[in-house]
């Protein structure tokens, strides 16, 4: 346990003030503790697994921090892989391809926990995390331990009923398929690649910043681009110069900086598009402004 951890230590982008208490718990078990205790005596709890997906404001968390990152067990049988919630889902992928199994391979080279990849019904390359998804073991707001089978209605893109309960994900089954290794492997080198080609591992960030699901006729990065918007700086966050729904961190960024310019991209879409894009990225924690 650690008081006033910097946050900036555990989120991808590299930014974010301190959180009043950090905890990494061995296992299940002691995640359920943590969340007895926490619910017996009222403290706000902030889950955190990959912190790939997350700005942390530049004040920090006023909440218990439960980093999930030792909870991290693989089981395969047959063609059915069970992940701990806090094994990067990257290295879920590269088990899987080692064991001769096809079908986690799309999120290879993806930052982040399986448990965030779960709680977003992650989606890229044309497939989600809800058509390989089989079982959920998770903790309620008691810390009693449950079992989902997960209902397709109910998983929309990028949207899960993890995101509208108070649970804690503590592993998923995923049913897979055989297929040779050789195979799978070159579809994860091509993703690597291509994820490369858009600036994704070249500067501290949390991949695309906005939703991509198309619903204004073309992906959020071309929309964007039709601005002229990348290259855009405020303070040391900047707009890719190599994809415009990225904004990186390339000059000591604040969380604050993050969000100025994802409001300045909110605003131009806007104003030339009429329309609202909405944020894949969460903005959590403490900020100047708490209308947000």
């Amino acid at each position: 346990m650690r008081f006033d951890e910097p946050m900036e230590a555990h989120t991808t982008f590299r930014v974010g003030g301190p959180a009043d208490v950090y905890v990494r718990p061995a296992g299940a078990e002691e995640l359920a503790r943590l969340r007895r205790f926490a619910r017996r005596h009222m403290l706000p709890t902030f889950i955190l697994g990959g912190g790939a997906n997350i700005v942390v404001g530049d004040r920090g968390l006023r909440a218990l921090v439960v980093d999930v990152g030792d909870i991290n067990h693989v089981r395969i049988t047959g063609e059915r892989m069970t992940v701990g919630a806090g094994l990067p889902v990257s290295d879920a992928a590269e088990q899987a391809a080692a064991a001769g199994l096809g079908g986690l391979d799309f999120l290879y080279s993806m930052p982040g926990s399986t448990g965030g990849a779960v709680w977003m019904n992650a989606r890229c390359y044309g497939s989600s995390i809800i058509e390989i998804l089989e079982q959920v073991d998770y903790l309620d707001e008691d810390g009693a331990r449950h079992v989902m089978i997960p209902d397709p209605n109910q998983f929309g893109y990028k949207r899960t009923p993890f995101q509208t309960n108070n649970w804690i994900i503590v592993d998923a089954r995923f049913l897979l398929h055989a297929e040779k290794e050789s195979t799978v492997r070159s579809r994860m080198e091509s993703y690597k690649a291509d994820r490369t080609s858009k600036g994704h591992f070249a500067w501290p960030c949390a991949g695309s910043l906005f939703k991509n699901n198309r619903d204004f006729g073309e992906p959020t990065g071309k929309l964007l681009d039709r601005l002229g918007l990348r290259g855009t700086r405020i303070g040391g966050a900047k707009i890719s110069d190599l994809h415009a729904n990225i904004v990186v961190n390339d000059r000591n960024a604040t969380a604050s900086d993050i969000d100025a310019l994802a409001r300045l991209m909110e605003e131009r879409a806007r104003e030339a598009f009429g329309i609202e894009l909405e944020r894949e990225v969460l903005f959590v924690g403490e900020w100047p402004d708490r209308s947000r």
